[in-house]
């Protein structure tokens, strides 16, 4: 069985996790996405409750399937930092980010998660999803959220999470296989956006 999460497309604000829909190269992004996952097989499509979130899963489901919105798929809770600018949470939270980046804690946003946070509440959705008779699902979540989710089913410590990309790309996809009879989800793909390669402007600048 292959789980595709996806991370939701561009949204309309440079503001921290801010629950906003998506911008116009957003929208773009996901009919790319949308035409690109046409010949996937899948049978169901789930999101997480964010409003970003939700609208990719609503462009995407070109095939018309029941659309499942689980808040356990909520990118990580940043806490103090959240609605604010990255100037500003770089000069407020300048040491807190300092420590977060030596990779040697997993640290939760003052007033918020922490990475094994995220894994506890959204990695039960991934398990109840895969309990189904279904070949495959699509699953639109958020870049810390995967990360977090990968790094407990890859048995890293979530202090690595962010040795996972430099940064995910918007709709971009994550594929993890499921295989029923040894319990057991590989990694077949990460961060993988080639339906934005001929599109330099949505590609995010590292």
């Amino acid at each position: 069985m292959n789980l595709y999460l996806i991370r939701h497309a561009r949204q309309n604000s440079p503001l921290c996790n801010v629950n906003v829909e998506l911008s116009s190269k957003g929208i773009r992004q996901a009919k790319l996405l949308a035409q690109r996952l046409e010949n996937y097989s899948f049978e169901k499509i789930y999101s997480s409750d964010l409003l970003r979130a939700v609208q990719t899963a609503e462009i995407i489901n070109t095939k018309h399937l029941k659309h499942q919105i689980y808040s356990e798929l909520q990118e990580i809770d940043f806490g103090l930092l959240t609605g604010n600018t990255d100037e500003e949470n770089n000069i407020r939270f300048k040491d807190f980010l300092a420590q977060r980046k030596e990779l040697s804690e997993d640290l939760a946003f003052p007033g918020g998660e922490c990475g094994r946070d995220v894994f506890l509440r959204a990695m039960p959705i991934l398990d109840k999803i895969v309990s189904q008779e279904i070949e495959g699902a699509v699953i639109v979540t958020h870049g810390g959220t995967i990360r977090s989710l990968l790094a407990g089913i890859l048995g890293m410590t979530q202090a690595k999470k962010l040795l996972l990309g430099v940064t995910l790309e918007n709709s971009s996809i994550t594929q993890l296989s499921y295989n029923k009879k040894n319990h057991r989800y590989t990694l077949e793909r990460f961060n993988d956006a080639a339906h934005l390669e001929k599109y330099p402007e949505l590609q995010r600048n590292y």
